[in-house]
């Protein structure tokens, strides 16, 4: 499971690492550039294997990003 994020976006400020450390099979991709300047400068975004995870905030964002790793792991691992 791959979670992408652009270095240039306010999510990088919090612990991405946790992610990895909680869930082992996720990797937490690091990039220039995920060619979505118009919501990066809005707000904090990931793409979590390829879906858009986007909030208001840095900490509500960090949320979704966990609830949708949790559910492509259980769609993977069948619950």
């Amino acid at each position: 499971m791959l979670v992408e994020v652009c270095d240039r976006n306010g999510i990088m400020l919090l612990p991405l690492d946790e992610l990895e450390r909680k869930y082992p099979e996720a990797a937490v991709m690091k990039t220039n550039c995920l060619d979505d300047c118009n919501l990066c400068r809005v707000r904090p975004f990931a793409l979590v294997n390829g879906r858009r995870i986007h909030a208001e905030t840095g900490e509500q964002c960090m949320k979704l990003i966990e609830e949708a790793v949790k559910e492509e792991l259980e769609l993977f691992f069948g619950g």
